[in-house]
């Protein structure tokens, strides 16, 4: 039997570009060469696309996967049935691709860019499609769809960057009058919470939305909700299905790009410290907007549950969510029986069935 040739593509040019390469590296080690042939493909800060000629992805994490002696320069054509393209001097080599697993987060790799370049060459690939993702990137159109698919939410509003530049006071003001600090101000269009940051003050809120403003011209304010940090892993096409629930105690003013990704602050509970029906409540709530923003393959889904009343407060949807070895995903299907490799298995298995 012919092995299925899978492309994990990682990298990018967006603010999370570290955190794709050891999403990377985890899902490669993940891959089993008995079962597949795996093609490596790069996408470097500036945008380059590389055939990575090496087989120690050690290298991925800290960048020295562009000096492999064995890298070329390569594209996946638009063209249908052409796969990769890759360059060896004045030779184009073509490598068949069966399946794409794109390793990628934030602009230009989880709004829906690279899913739409993949429909046009009709390649299937892990994780939701180019709609779906785009409302899933964009934070104020998931919390349009949240609310009309009646999942509860912290109360928030909307700031455009140039409105910002223009009338800063009067947007101020504004967000005084509809919140009380704290407040949480972050991008509209990143994830691993880049840009994220907690405002306790005007200063500090002035602050913030210049931050978040760096990021995106969409700017979001949300309410702070006292409560419990939970994550669930959801899974699936037509019938989707949520994980265990776990819990992240950041260690830290909250729970920040550092937290996540550099400092040994944050701690997982999983499961999370919460009754079962609660948890029951916040499995049930993942699955609802999933389905409402029409994902398939995969996505990881945030909520927070109130320390006062034990309230299901959805937070934000992440379509592709990291994979690295300190990830949520992947330790909440390990904790609900399907370990690392397994997991891959069935995602690859759910975009091949998605695109049937």
């Amino acid at each position: 039997m012919m092995k299925l040739s899978v492309c994990v593509l990682f990298g990018g040019m967006s603010p999370e570009h570290e955190v794709s390469l050891r999403s990377a590296e985890f899902v490669l080690r993940s891959l089993d060469p008995e079962k597949y042939n795996v093609v490596p493909v790069g996408i470097t800060k500036d945008g380059d696309w590389i055939r990575f000629g090496g087989t120690d992805y050690s290298m991925l994490p800290s960048g020295e996967w562009t000096e492999c002696p064995g890298n070329r320069r390569a594209a996946i054509s638009p063209v249908r049935g052409q796969g990769l393209l890759s360059f060896e001097g004045d030779c184009v080599v073509r490598e068949r691709i069966d399946v794409v697993f794109p390793v990628l987060h934030g602009e230009n790799g989880e709004d829906g860019t690279v899913q739409g370049l993949l429909q046009l060459a009709g390649i299937p690939y892990v994780g939701p499609h180019v709609s779906a993702s785009a409302v899933a990137m964009d934070k104020s159109l998931t919390k349009l769809v949240a609310g009309q698919a009646g999942v509860t939410q912290a109360q928030w509003a909307l700031v455009r960057r140039s409105e910002l530049d223009i009338r800063p006071d009067s947007v101020m003001d504004g967000l005084e009058r509809k919140f009380r600090y704290p407040v949480f101000v972050k991008p509209a269009g990143t994830g691993s919470s880049v840009g994220v940051s907690k405002a306790a003050n005007r200063q500090e809120l002035k602050d913030a939305l210049l931050t978040a403003g760096t990021y995106d011209e969409k700017i979001l304010v949300e309410e702070f909700i006292h409560g419990r940090e939970i994550e669930v892993a959801v899974m699936g096409n037509d019938s989707p299905v949520a994980s265990v629930c776990g819990e992240i105690d950041s260690g830290a003013e909250f729970y920040d790009y550092d937290a996540k990704y550099v400092t040994d602050t944050s701690v997982a509970y999983i499961p999370a410290r919460i009754p079962e029906d609660v948890a029951e409540q916040v499995r049930d709530a993942a699955v609802k907007i999933y389905t409402a923003i029409g994902c398939q393959g995969l996505s990881r889904v945030d909520f927070f549950v109130t320390y006062e009343d034990q309230r299901v407060v959805f937070n934000e949807i992440n379509t592709l969510p990291g994979f690295t070895s300190i990830s949520m995903y992947p330790k909440l299907f390990a904790a609900s029986g399907i370990p690392g490799g397994q997991l891959i298995d069935e995602l690859l298995k759910l975009a091949m069935e998605a695109a049937e």
